[in-house]
């Protein structure tokens, strides 16, 4: 039931940018897909999944831009946090690897990451569905640039 939300919530909000960059290209310019593989992106996204709470950096990835929008799938390298109160603990830090989808509007992103656990002898391996908030690093970068081009524009 949740990951269906999460996917009409992903779709509604893809539907939503793309009438909006339709709107300012026929006033402004054309707005053109771009499809590009990265094996970063520079996105820092902390969330909540599974009880517990992760942080991660998106990974190599398929994303495709359309204006300030950024649409990713991607590979997390992540570190989830988690007490355990079973005994024996695991460690409260473990590193992972997720997948998940990563959309990114200007400087902010949304994630919505899936991360497996083993099987254990008490529970059976399954797939976690999270949520997480973060930033776009790349667009403070961008952003710096365009600034240096207009200082030396105006000079």
């Amino acid at each position: 039931m949740k990951f269906r939300f999460l996917v009409c919530a992903a779709l509604a909000l893809f539907i939503w940018t793309n009438n909006e960059a339709q709107t300012v290209g026929n006033s402004e310019k054309e707005t053109k897909n771009i499809i590009q593989v990265a094996a970063y992106d520079g996105i820092i996204v902390a969330g909540f999944v599974d009880g517990g709470g992760y942080t991660n950096f998106t990974g190599p990835n398929i994303n495709m831009t359309r204006g300030d929008s950024r649409f990713i799938l991607s590979a997390l390298p992540s570190l989830r946090y988690k007490k355990d109160n079973s005994t024996p603990k695991n460690a409260f830090v473990t590193p992972t690897l997720g997948i998940g989808f990563t959309y990114s509007y200007k400087l902010f992103a949304v994630q919505v990451p899936l991360f497996y656990n083993s099987k254990t002898a008490v529970e059976d391996g399954r797939w976690h569905v999270g949520i997480g908030l973060g930033l776009r690093l790349n667009y403070l970068n961008r952003s710096k640039a365009k600034k240096q081009d207009m200082a030396i524009q105006i000079r």
